[in-house]
């Protein structure tokens, strides 16, 4: 059977669009950093699924997942719902295109996030293996008000010297305004942090969330040069574009 019932442990509101939970780990469930899986309610017998990537990382015993939601999205609208001691039904196959063997190992690694599109981004920079492939990491995440910041505190106390964090907030007052996608194709966001200015040759990008700052993205570094990985070989950027991130 491709689904396991698994059991709500705890349900994290973040703003009134987004929320975190996490589930029971199936036993004999396998994943990547990076990857996603599909999970599903059943409403009146019939299982309603969507594909969300895992925040948690391989070590823990738990899946972590952060979604937004949509009022009349045909899963978060009931997903949102959710309480610990509920089933969430979930695919026993991971997979993905945001793993660390996705992209090249180089010396600064961008991780370009906008809203619900972090969650792959936490499984990394939780992973050690990250700092031996990439001298530099830098995660960008950009979202609509601070609220939305998730992980935000959990981030900042990780105290790792090379990863840089740079939250923008977009419609709220903030230090950042700009969106990340914006900062980093104008230079601006490798010059804050005193880095080199990205380079095909030595760098690497990772995006995922909003489709059209993934199209964006991905336009502007091939224009400039960069290869993206797929069927034909490892590049030095990567874009998760099997799903449309939990827009519903």
């Amino acid at each position: 059977m491709p689904y396991s019932e698994q059991t709500v442990q705890s349900v994290r509101p973040w703003s009134d669009r987004t929320f975190s939970f996490r589930l029971s780990r199936p036993q004999d469930f396998a994943f990547e950093n990076g990857e996603f899986v599909t999970i599903g309610l059943k409403r009146e017998g019939k299982l309603v699924a969507r594909a969300y990537s895992i925040v948690s990382s391989v070590v823990h015993d738990h899946l972590e997942f952060l979604s937004i939601h949509v009022p009349d999205g045909p899963l978060t609208s009931h997903l949102v719902r959710i309480r610990p001691g509920d089933s969430v039904w979930v695919n026993s196959k991971a997979t993905g295109s945001l793993t660390l063997n996705h992209v090249l190992p180089g010396r600064t690694l961008y991780l370009l996030a906008t809203g619900t599109g972090l969650a792959p981004f936490m499984s990394l920079i939780r992973d050690p293996a990250l700092y031996a492939r990439h001298e530099h990491v830098v995660l960008v995440h950009s979202v609509r008000t601070v609220a939305e910041l998730a992980y935000r505190a959990e981030i900042e106390s990780l105290d790792n010297p090379s990863l840089d964090y740079v939250p923008t907030v977009t419609r709220e007052p903030f230090p950042t305004s700009e969106r990340g996608g914006d900062l980093f194709r104008s230079g601006g966001l490798s010059q804050r942090l005193g880095l080199p200015a990205p380079d095909p040759e030595w760098d690497r990008v990772m995006i995922c969330g909003n489709p059209s700052m993934t199209r964006e993205l991905t336009h502007h570094l091939r224009d400039a040069g960069w290869t993206l990985t797929n069927h034909r070989g490892i590049g030095n950027f990567t874009t998760e574009v099997a799903f449309v991130v939990h827009h519903e």
